[in-house]
């Protein structure tokens, strides 16, 4: 058994009496209540998941295991040679809660890189795909087309103790989390790059492999090794991570689950939106004829898009009440390597007079840029100019955060997530509408 496994094994049974003691003992407590707005609404702000593994607050962003995304860059060991964190120590973070020292980080690499081999099988589908399929369906097919070699499938078959169903899933959710940098790069190399294919390298983490593999130089690697980990998790009530747990809590195995996680976050609401600000960007660019606007100039553009009925892309948040910590990641890393990048001299002029406009306007309830204010911009410095692949890149990072949840929803035995629909009709009565 990895160091790992054997911490987390540690870990899981030394929580599992603090869920088993409250669901017992105070089961009955009421924890908040639901408004027929929140029922229609999506269920918005409704308390009803639990997740150790990340916390949004509303003042300072997602929080990792406790810790602050600037506090995470600061504490997790580095790759030699780069700016920024492992994914595989970052990934320990999240399983475990705790920081890991460099040799644990080595450890979980090294157990990554030998589990990164992809079936050729899965390579097989993605060729059949039609050549305009989205890369979103080519990515959920390919891991949904993996389920075979689910090793929580075998087990469960064979017989055990519920008690052990996180041990399989660990071995599933590593098997498959290793696999999906090459994946990921298989689609765009061969969606993209004419097939022109690039095999992995053995001696390369899991960023930088993926750099590798994408065919872009550095400092590529440290955009990869930031992207994966900013978008690896966001609590688990947003539609990707929500989905993931869904599913899994019928114990499908992790390959469906990550594959409906991966639907999930290809929506236009969800994970598609950084494209959108892109798009929207340039298209801000194209109206002003390429020059960087003064100011004042994108002041009158905002209120005229405003006073017009539409909305500025890449701000505003559900939960967020400041700027998005990784939107401010992502902006410390372009004004460091990307400074005169002319979308970003555009986003940067964006950032400085949006929000006090929104502020003024007044329909907005949080005026800050958030994420995909910015993401979109640094792919596109990079090279990787196809819209339609960013999300798949936004998969890959997600997939570490849900794999996380799903391991620990098994080893504390959580439930099979069956919330009780309402009619319409009820509603009103419950309203006191009469007819």
């Amino acid at each position: 058994m990895s160091n790992l496994k054997q911490k987390l094994y540690k870990k899981i049974e030394e929580w599992r009496p603090r869920t088993v003691r409250l669901a017992k003992e105070y089961g009955k407590t009421v924890v908040g209540e639901v408004t027929i707005a929140q029922i229609i609404g999506g269920m918005r702000g409704v308390k009803s998941l639990t997740t150790d593994i990340s916390y949004l607050d509303p003042m300072e962003g997602i929080r990792f295991r406790g810790y602050t995304i600037p506090e995470v860059l600061e504490k997790l060991p580095k790759v030699p040679g780069g700016e920024m964190p492992y994914v595989e120590g970052f990934f320990y973070l999240l399983l475990t809660g705790e920081i890991p020292t460099e040799e644990e980080v080595k450890d979980v690499a090294e157990e990554f890189n030998n589990r990164k081999i992809v079936p050729e099988y899965v390579f097989d589908v993605l060729r059949a795909m039609p050549d305009d399929s989205h890369p979103m369906a080519m990515f959920s097919a390919a891991v949904v087309a993996m389920e075979k070699e689910s090793v929580f499938v075998k087990r469960y078959n064979e017989g055990m103790s519920k008690f052990d169903y996180w041990d399989p899933t660990y071995e599933d959710a590593l098997n498959l989390l290793a696999k999906l940098p090459q994946i990921a790069a298989f689609i765009y190399r061969h969606k993209y790059k004419n097939g022109d294919i690039i095999a992995p390298d053995p001696k390369l983490d899991m960023g930088g492999n993926f750099a590798h593999m994408m065919g872009i130089d550095k400092p590529y690697d440290d955009v990869a090794r930031l992207y994966f980990l900013l978008h690896s998790d966001h609590e688990s009530g947003n539609v990707s991570a929500h989905t993931g747990h869904l599913v899994a809590s019928a114990l499908s195995d992790v390959y469906y689950a990550i594959s409906a996680m991966l639907d999930g976050l290809a929506g236009p609401l969800h994970g598609l939106a950084n494209q959108e600000v892109l798009r929207w960007i340039q298209g801000v660019m194209d109206k002003m004829g390429g020059k960087v606007p003064s100011e004042e100039e994108m002041k009158k553009f905002v209120w005229d898009t405003l006073n017009s009925g539409q909305v500025i892309p890449g701000f505003g948040h559900a939960v967020l009440r400041k700027t998005d910590p990784r939107y401010a990641a992502q902006r410390d890393f372009c004004l460091k390597h990307l400074p005169n990048d002319p979308i970003f001299e555009y986003v940067n002029v964006l950032y400085n007079v949006v929000p006090p406009i929104l502020q003024q306007h007044g329909k907005a309830k949080n005026p800050w840029p958030n994420v995909d204010a910015q993401s979109g911009v640094i792919q596109w410095h990079y090279g990787l100019k196809e819209y339609d692949y960013y999300t798949v890149l936004f998969g890959v990072g997600r997939a570490l955060g849900v794999c996380a949840n799903i391991i620990w929803d098994r080893g504390l035995g959580y439930s099979l997530e069956r919330p009780k629909s309402l009619t319409t009709d009820m509603l009103e009565k419950i309203a006191g509408i009469k007819e």
